[in-house]
C-alpha cells in the first residue's frame, strides 16, 4: 500500500479505483484508494 499526500491523483490511475474514508484505530478519518480488481493500486491518506 502506497502512502501518499495526493490522494485524488492516486484515484486516477486506474478507472476503478474509490476513494473512500475509514476511521483508524484512534478515531481519526483516513483517505483510502481501493481497488478489488488490482489490489496493487491501493494507497492511503
Amino acid at each position: 500500500m502506497k502512502k501518499t499526500n495526493s490522494i485524488g491523483k492516486q484515484a486516477k490511475r486506474d478507472q476503478k479505483n474509490r476513494v473512500v474514508r475509514r476511521r483508524d484505530g484512534k478515531g481519526k478519518v483516513r483517505l483510502y484508494v481501493i481497488n478489488r480488481l488490482n489490489p496493487r493500486m491501493k494507497a492511503k491518506q
